[in-house]
């Protein structure tokens, strides 16, 4: 499930060209929800910090699916925040991605890192490796590596220190332009496995995303 305390972003590298949460904000946005009001512009709805309190089962939740925690113009009280509902939840495991690894580790010493909180980077081409090195400064428990949209080959990604890595092709009609390859997958694979890290192939993209098998196999692995 996702939560979304944030919303709306800002373009920043090549996996944001086609942002499936920009589009969803402008269809949420024709719909008359709230939270989208003012389309994909970056807000915070401090009302959402109290509803991790009332979900009683354990659960998995990715946070601001519709938006980076760490975007540049987030006030960063309001990061302690949404980090306080976290560590105050210790029954649910969160799930935060961002882009804007430099702004991570510039607030990571300035939060408390409860290990059911899961911090990952995107990375979609071999750009961006740099991200990598700023989440490994961090101290959250479980660090992994989103390359969704993977946009090229991605050949010896230094994982000393991560935990866990995820591989998604681009959603949405836009993938026929950016379409993900096999190959690019198993480099990402091969490299898992010399490392003995979890490895979770989510899916090939597209509007209708076909069932993530490589090689005869489906990948769907998870950290311990």
């Amino acid at each position: 499930m996702s939560w979304n305390p944030c919303t709306g972003c800002s373009k920043i590298s090549s996996g944001c060209t086609n942002c499936y949460a920009e589009k969803a904000s402008k269809h949420l946005q024709g719909m008359g929800f709230v939270k989208y009001k003012n389309g994909f512009q970056l807000a915070q709805h401090p009302y959402t910090l109290k509803q991790p309190y009332h979900w009683r089962k354990p659960r998995k939740v990715f946070v601001n699916s519709m938006s980076d925690l760490f975007h540049e113009n987030m006030p960063f009280p309001f990061i302690q925040a949404v980090f306080k509902v976290m560590n105050d939840n210790s029954q649910h495991i969160f799930q935060v991605l961002t882009k804007r690894a430099d702004i991570l580790q510039k607030y990571a010493p300035l939060l408390t890192w409860s290990d059911n909180i899961w911090m990952g980077v995107t990375i979609e081409s071999d750009q961006y490796y740099q991200r990598i090195n700023d989440l490994k400064t961090n101290g959250a428990k479980v660090k992994f590596l989103s390359c969704e949209p993977l946009l090229s080959s991605i050949k010896n990604m230094p994982l000393n220190g991560i935990d866990w890595v995820i591989v998604g092709g681009e959603s949405g009609a836009r993938a026929k332009v950016r379409p993900i390859q096999d190959d690019w997958v198993r480099e990402v694979r091969d490299n898992c496995l010399s490392a003995n890290i979890p490895f979770f192939f989510k899916q090939y993209g597209g509007v209708r995303k076909r069932q993530s098998v490589l090689d005869g196999k489906i990948h769907k692995e998870f950290p311990k």
